[in-house]
């Protein structure tokens, strides 16, 4: 796997991608990573064809299967799984989940590129890419399990009562937070975990 990155290529197009460096005003850091660059070339491809709506929707079935399902996350972490096998196997998954046709492509030319591993860091990535589109401000925020639909409706509203705008949720989970949650927006965390207040009472025990 030496040698430079391999670029987004195959049915997504050359020429779709050419240029992604100049065309959107990336802060943060963005482009400076693999997945970033990824992520990058797929935002504008969904934002030119009028499908950013649906990749996002699809991006989030897919980040939901890999906090939730063992297999699917041994398939976009484990080298051990060659490149045809890879590719075969994100394909059906794909037609499965029923995403849609421009998150398939997408997902296909990571296998062929041995680069599924990018795909957490790829969704986050779009993630903060396409709420800056909407103009809205992005939480990262971890929890010890997934959260349900009302869980996140609840929070963004909380989130948006507290900082007065949209708020678009990156979801992360980390069991090892043991209950509560992290929630981290801009250069502001806000820790409620259970493994904090754990931390915290064990210290004021110490006196």
């Amino acid at each position: 796997m030496g040698g430079a990155p391999a670029r987004p290529h195959s049915r997504m197009g050359r020429n779709q991608i050419r240029g992604v460096a100049t065309r959107v005003d990336i802060s943060g850091g963005i482009q400076a990573s693999l997945a970033g660059r990824y992520a990058l070339a797929l935002f504008e491809l969904a934002r030119d064809e009028g499908k950013l709506d649906a990749v996002s929707q699809s991006l989030a079935a897919l980040r939901r299967a890999i906090d939730e399902s063992d297999d699917f996350r041994t398939l976009v972490t484990s080298p051990l799984i060659g490149r045809k096998e890879s590719a075969q196997s994100i394909a059906a998954i794909a037609e499965t989940m029923r995403l849609d046709p421009l998150t398939r492509n997408f997902t296909g030319v990571l296998a062929k590129n041995r680069r599924l591993s990018q795909l957490g860091a790829i969704i986050r990535a779009f993630g903060t890419l396409a709420a800056r589109h909407r103009g809205e401000i992005t939480a990262e925020v971890t929890s010890a399990r997934p959260l349900d639909a009302g869980q996140v409706d609840a929070l963004k509203a909380n989130l948006k009562s507290r900082f007065g705008s949209d708020i678009a949720v990156d979801l992360n989970v980390d069991p090892a937070i043991l209950g509560g949650l992290v929630v981290k927006v801009g250069s502001r965390m806000i820790d409620g975990s259970v493994r904090t207040k754990l931390n915290t009472l064990a210290q004021a025990m110490k006196g």
